[in-house]
């Protein structure tokens, strides 16, 4: 059975080490911001992209890896005979997958490209998952059907705490931005579906942390959590009472903390967070 190696994008958002513990391969997207473009988790930290994001007046621009950029990498990974799993986040929000997908069916040896659905640790699930089966030897149909199982049993939800950024990429009016600073609203969404859908607004944090856990409750009765974490925009201090609240009604031992790459930045804006996790 051919060796299998996994391929991802730069929004997983996972520390390098861990990357490099499970031979996972990031192709990056690239950022724009004022005008200066940066690879995505290379050129530019994110707690600098949040100061940039802050004092900047436009919505920073996000690119997709060039289908070349791809092919590159693929045909060097199956140049000895190995398959290539890749497994990016969700097309609703980039083109990222169309050029995976574009540059697959030129590539010399077998690739196969998966759309998530998701981003950031709900995306690291499914590649850490495929990155583990692959070294056991498990087959590219066995990795796949996988991974339609890990979709079907994950959660997302992000909450934004300015609407700054919805305003400036226009999907908002500034007068609906203005009122919901006013009345102090912080509108939750889930990622179900690979497309941002709002389901709940709550005024406090102790409200977003009440919220937050009771759905994770709600969804993992019966159930094991096999995968959880909590990713964040300059807003620690939020993170940090989800998950001690997290850690009070569960068994778990430890919840991920990692800031958000400035892909997953751009979207969400300063002061945002993402909870996932998956229960089967």
């Amino acid at each position: 059975m051919p060796n299998i190696k996994i391929v991802t994008d730069s929004t997983l958002d996972l520390p390098k080490h861990i990357l490099e513990e499970n031979d996972i391969i990031v192709v990056p997207l690239s950022i724009t911001i004022d005008g200066e473009s940066y690879v995505d988790g290379i050129d530019i930290a994110p707690d600098e992209f949040i100061r940039k994001m802050k004092q900047s007046e436009e919505l920073p621009k996000s690119s997709q890896p060039p289908a070349g950029q791809f092919l590159d990498v693929f045909n060097s990974l199956t140049a000895d005979g190995s398959e290539v799993i890749a497994i990016h986040m969700t097309s609703k929000m980039s083109g990222t997958v169309q050029s995976a997908q574009t540059a697959a069916q030129m590539a010399e040896g077998k690739v196969t490209v998966i759309d998530s659905k998701y981003i950031s640790h709900a995306l690291a699930f499914q590649v850490l998952e495929a990155a583990k089966m692959a070294k056991e030897g498990k087959s590219s149909e066995e990795i796949v059907a996988r991974m339609d199982q890990i979709q079907k049993a994950t959660r997302l939800f992000v909450v934004v705490d300015t609407l700054d950024n919805l305003v400036k990429g226009g999907r908002i009016g500034k007068g609906k931005a203005m009122l919901s600073s006013l009345l102090n609203i912080k509108p939750i969404a889930s990622l179900d579906t690979g497309e941002y859908t709002p389901v709940a607004k709550v005024r406090s944090q102790s409200q977003i942390v009440k919220y937050l856990v009771k759905q994770l409750l709600q969804d993992s009765e019966g159930k094991e959590i096999k995968g959880i974490g909590i990713t964040e925009a300059d807003a620690m201090e939020l993170s940090i009472k989800l998950k001690e609240a997290i850690l009070e009604v569960t068994s778990l031992e430890d919840v991920t903390i990692n800031a958000t790459t400035p892909v997953i930045s751009t979207h969400t804006g300063v002061g945002a967070i993402g909870f996932m996790y998956y229960a089967e």
